[in-house]
């Protein structure tokens, strides 16, 4: 108990410090529990110039498809944020400066988005909310979880999910008109990256799948690329993030995926959390060169949910949100002065963006709570009582009438009240260059990924020889015809159950072609050819190294017409089974029910495949139609049969012989037509089709509304009549 009141009298006695000097203490009781320890002297509003409104000059290069805004000399504010109180880190002395970059300011006004069932209480997101963006700056969206930061900087990008419905107006250099493809970039939260590719090779695909012209052209966008996020200690490095293969640090792992936005030089970039998971030294790293991206012209919008005082420095605007609504908008130095202004004064030694996310944190509350149970004995924390609605209220109320918002609304006058030119298109790669682009890149996934492919090849050549070996030397008797039938039943069943070793690659494809398609660098159809040509030559090479292997151990026709049709019927049940694998990996997304899914999806093909029972016997309800019927592997077993056994003969002592057809006909169902083996080989091709078509469906109208994309909206300023 001695120990607890000696910590309870350290933090009374550092709040209490905190909240000197006297004329700062804020009239409502407003209780902080901080770390202890020293940190950097806080800002002081005691000799704060007055905030005046930054003027812009909009200026519109001949020629040119942007707006180039320059604004005034940094206001005082800002410059003693980065140089006072607020230190940034400074750009390294020899740093090589970035191709500069023509940004386009942005603004909103009124910006309203309801979703549906999105929160209990309403369906509300974001509630009238005024802002803007320039070149060559930082916007931060900031807000404690559930704010409504994501689904602001989702609305801006025009990617909000069908869903949802926008009102009010947004403005790109001056006109009511949305972002064309390649004049901004979007970067998720969380982005799926190719672990076997390193960054130069990931980045030079990406510059292929999204840019027009010839391939020497994209060379310099991925260097400059490069260059902009200070990759190039890590150019040739492999991405990694696999178990089995150590990469990249999730910071330069972040860094690569901004990047790749960045191969298309966009005017305005969107970035959604870009600290996510990062340690404080690779967030100050990221925001430094973020920082430097900014200084070449780029206009920067992303969202944050707290930072460290370094970092919190390098912002030039904040947009703080809670539960939907503005509680300000401006630059960094103002929202302390404002929270100051509202009785909220920012400690000494706290960080700015906790000391914010403090006050509007609703969960705070249960903090409160349970530290008022536990003045049972002790009344040292019995001053944490503050109503986070209140301080939320209070805040919201404050900067309505303030001159930060009648400033912020003084800008987004000045920058709509003049169109500029509007963005262009930079144009898109061809489907076929994609198509190209997407097959090579895959082959060489394949050649470095071994335990997704190599290893798998490997398990196939060990199956394949276990089975040939336990039905080795069956001759041509007429009593060996029922074990050659078990043979191939086990052959072509037990091999394409082992396409569960490639459901980690097919979830990683489907997770790829999400994130990229997402940004039109790809598309279904596209994703789609290039995922077939791809795997052709993989599953071919399974396909003729597992038959040669079964083929001559079995003993089975010693004909080369024969051995080739045994060779493309199993190819062509492994293309059926490699769509089949696709369709459900799409539909589960998860590794482990996609391979619970397809595990049991073979078992019940099995049993209906006519091996077990006859299949004119099996009960006609759902076991024989439709189940039957759509098990590749009857008319894989059954081609595979008939070409084994339709035009031979079998001895029947020293006089009599019987052909296959007669042999077999009381242990499969064959049929005598010398073409019903190429009749099941085109079923298995249009099975093949059939899959893909589907897993086209599933990913078009599915997986896209997971992975939202692109969908520009038209804003209306009247909320009660969305187009």
């Amino acid at each position: 108990m001695e120990e607890i009141q000696s910590q309870s009298d350290h933090y009374r006695s550092s709040s209490s410090s905190a909240s000197s000097p006297a004329s700062r203490v804020p009239s409502s009781n407003f209780f902080y529990l901080r770390k202890p320890g020293s940190l950097r002297q806080p800002i002081s509003f005691e000799d704060s110039p007055d905030w005046d409104d930054t003027d812009i000059e909009v200026r519109v290069d001949e020629g040119g498809d942007s707006i180039n805004a320059a604004t005034t000399p940094a206001s005082p504010s800002l410059s003693k944020l980065n140089s006072g109180s607020l230190p940034s880190p400074p750009l390294p002395e020899r740093a090589v400066v970035a191709r500069k970059i023509s940004g386009a300011s942005l603004a909103w006004k009124d910006l309203t988005v309801t979703i549906k069932g999105k929160r209990k209480y309403s369906d509300k997101v974001i509630k009238s909310s005024n802002g803007y963006a320039l070149p060559g700056t930082m916007t931060v969206i900031m807000g404690p979880a559930k704010s409504g930061k994501s689904t602001l900087l989702r609305a801006l990008a025009g990617r909000l999910p069908d869903s949802a419905r926008m009102y009010g107006e947004v403005f790109v250099n001056g006109s009511k008109w949305h972002l064309p493809y390649a004049s901004y970039g979007y970067v998720e939260r969380e982005t799926t990256l190719i672990g076997s590719l390193t960054v130069r090779e990931f980045l030079y695909y990406s510059a292929l799948l999204q840019l027009p012209g010839f391939f020497c052209q994209k060379k310099s966008v991925v260097e400059d690329a490069i260059l902009a996020m200070s990759l190039g200690d890590y150019a040739n490095k492999l991405i990694g993030g696999h178990c089995y293969m150590k990469g990249l640090p999730r910071g330069e792992r972040r860094r690569v995926s901004i990047a790749r936005e960045l191969v298309m030089r966009p005017h305005v970039l969107f970035i959604d959390e870009p600290l996510y998971h990062l340690d404080s030294v690779s967030a100050l790293l990221m925001m430094v060169t973020l920082k430097k991206l900014a200084s070449t012209g780029c206009t920067l919008i992303f969202t944050i949910y707290q930072s460290s005082t370094e970092v919190f420095g390098l912002f030039d605007r904040i947009c703080l949100l809670s539960n939907g609504n503005t509680l300000f908008f401006g630059e960094t130095l103002a929202c302390l002065q404002h929270f100051s202004n509202a009785g909220f004064p920012c400690p000494i030694m706290q960080s700015p963006s906790d000391h914010f996310l403090r006050a509007i944190n609703t969960d705070f509350d249960r903090i409160i709570a349970m530290c008022k149970n536990w003045q049972d004995d002790h009344g040292d924390l019995s001053s944490v009582n503050m109503d986070t609605a209140v301080a939320i209220r209070t805040l919201e109320t404050t900067y309505k009438s303030s001159a930060d918002a009648a400033a912020a609304e003084t800008m987004i006058v000045k920058l709509t009240e003049k169109e500029g030119p509007s963005l262009k298109s930079k144009g898109k790669a061809s489907n076929p260059t994609r198509i190209a682009v997407l097959t090579w890149r895959s082959l060489l996934i394949m050649s470095r990924e071994w335990k997704y492919y190599w290893f798998r090849l490997i398990l196939y050549m060990l199956l394949t020889l276990c089975i040939g070996t336990v039905f080795s030397g069956l001759g041509h008797s007429l009593s060996s015809v029922v074990t050659r039938v078990a043979a191939i039943f086990v052959f072509v069943s037990f091999n394409s159950l082992l396409s569960v070793a490639g459901v980690p690659a097919h979830l990683k494809e489907i997770k790829i072609y999400a994130c990229e398609e997402s940004n039109l660098h790809s598309g279904t159809f596209v994703f789609l050819l290039g995922q077939l040509f791809s795997g052709i030559p993989f599953l071919f090479l399974i396909s003729i190294s597992s038959s040669l292997v079964f083929y001559f151990l079995v003993g089975l026709r010693d004909e080369f017409s024969f051995l080739m049709y045994f060779v493309l019927n199993f190819f062509m049940c492994l293309l059926v089974n490699e769509g089949m694998v696709l369709l459900i990996v799409s539909i589960c997304q998860e590794v482990y029910w996609s391979i619970l899914t397809l595990v049991s999806v073979h078992v019940i093909m099995m049993l209906s495949a006519g091996y077990f029972r006859i299949r004119s016997a099996l009960p006609r309800p759902i076991w024989m139609y439709p189940i039957s019927y759509v098990s590749f592997h009857t008319y894989s077993i059954q081609g595979l049969l008939e070409n084994e056994y339709i035009g031979s003969s079998y001895a029947v002592g020293q006089v009599r012989t019987i052909s296959g057809y007669q042999a077999l006909r009381n242990v499969y169902d064959i049929s005598t037509s010398s073409s019903s083996k190429w009749e099941n080989l085109l079923v298995l091709f249009l099975m093949c089709a059939g899959y893909r078509i589907l897993v086209f469906a599933l990913l078009q109208f599915c997986v896209r509304k997971k992975f939202p994309g692109r969908r520009f909206f038209r804003c209306n300023r009247e909320t009660n009549n969305p187009r």
